[in-house]
């Protein structure tokens, strides 16, 4: 199997946060006009760095220039998640195709055997006019009346077109992995399936910096039995996936741009399995910044910053051997998630006991840091 990571194809005209890994500790990496510059001596962090008054200002006046090949580096596998102090957050139900999905899992009771036939009862009762539904409107809340009337409602409906957005915590700071590392699956799952998103890098003051790409793992079959088991569906071993990059907005690259994006969907299997799907980030059923709102606020704060999956336009559903039985993943699955502007993050499905363990977490940087004198300077 070929696919890698690649960097934005535009790369060399915008700006970027990235992470390299040395045998010194992550190096905190500035990317502008094609250049490198190494921010670790002036911020120690990412989240440092994102809190300063203009970050991408800061790569050229404080950042120290590298002789650095950043697509070799990518290639190689040296580049980590963009991110370490800052939370990560994960929107839920922001699509109707996954929110029907959400829905028939739920009736399902994770048994992907039922799936098809109630796919269909779904889109029987429901349609897609939900696509067309604003969240929280007065005609959100007359479908949900009606849907109630049938004993249709859910809790993943309630949170798809309900006034207040599913904002849940995908991993704990400094748990996600990088472009080309294992991305893990619970072998308790029999029915699980990537969740290619957007992803938005926010600093404390809620400020939404950038953009990159992320893999928001889910085990269908585990929160299909039980919403209550989302921690147990979505927060493992290697199973949030951030990278290669976060593209700084600017004057050439702005929300807007994510707004307009696709983003592709590539997996392909050992066993000659073989899926391609495209998503519209546009088509999502509630605004990027409204979600942002949602998520920090008077009432919930991020003092060291966060990132914000915005939710997925993609439920896989090609059937993956007997007929009925829609996707799941097998181990060695290689995927890989593209838009043209936020590069490619390409990761390989293992179980997550035979993932690389995390160790590497909050304290081994902070204790890498003071072993190297970092910061030289203060933020």
């Amino acid at each position: 199997m070929t696919m890698q990571a690649e960097l934005p194809q535009d790369w060399q005209q915008g700006s970027f946060a990235a992470r390299l890994a040395t045998p010194e500790g992550p190096v905190v990496l500035g990317v502008t006009g094609g250049r490198a510059y190494d921010l670790t001596p002036a911020f120690g962090t990412v989240s440092a760095w994102f809190e300063s008054d203009d970050p991408v200002a800061a790569i050229t006046a404080r950042g120290v220039p590298l002789e650095l090949d950043l697509a070799a580096a990518l290639a190689e596998g040296r580049l980590l998640a963009p991110v370490d102090l800052q939370a990560i957050k994960a929107c839920g139900v922001t699509y109707v195709r996954s929110m029907l999905e959400r829905v028939i899992e739920e009736r399902c009771r994770g048994d992907a055997s039922r799936a098809e036939s109630i796919r269909a009862e779904v889109r029987e009762i429901i349609g897609d006019d939900l696509a067309e539904l604003r969240p929280g409107s007065e005609e959100a809340m007359r479908v949900k009346e009606a849907l109630m009337e049938k004993g249709w409602w859910s809790q993943y409906l309630e949170v798809g077109i309900g006034a207040d957005a599913e904002v849940f915590t995908k991993g704990q700071p400094m748990s996600a992995v990088g472009p080309a590392a294992a991305i893990g699956v619970n072998p308790a799952s029999a029915w699980s399936n990537p969740e290619p998103e957007a992803v938005l890098a926010v600093d404390s003051q809620g400020r939404i910096l950038g953009a990159t790409l992320g893999n928001d793992v889910n085990l269908r079959d585990i929160e299909g039995r039980s919403a209550l088991l989302l921690g147990r569906a979505k927060d493992n071993n290697a199973a949030c996936a951030l990278g290669p990059a976060i593209r700084f907005f600017d004057g050439d690259f702005t929300l807007d741009d994510v707004r307009g994006a696709k983003v592709q969907l590539t997996i392909e299997g050992r066993d000659g399995f073989h899926l391609d799907d495209q998503g519209e980030i546009g088509s999502i059923s509630r605004d990027p910044e409204d979600l942002v709102r949602q998520s920090i606020n008077a009432h919930h704060q991020y003092p060291d910053g966060f990132v914000l999956f915005l939710g997925t336009p993609f439920s896989p559903t090609k059937d993956r051997g007997a007929p009925g039985m829609g996707f799941t993943h097998q181990t060695g699955d290689r995927v890989r998630i593209a838009s043209p502007r936020l590069g490619a993050l390409c990761n390989t499905v293992l179980p997550t006991d035979q993932c690389p363990p995390w160790r590497f977490g909050t304290g081994a940087l902070l204790r890498s840091l003071a072993a190297r004198g970092l910061p030289r300077a203060a933020p």
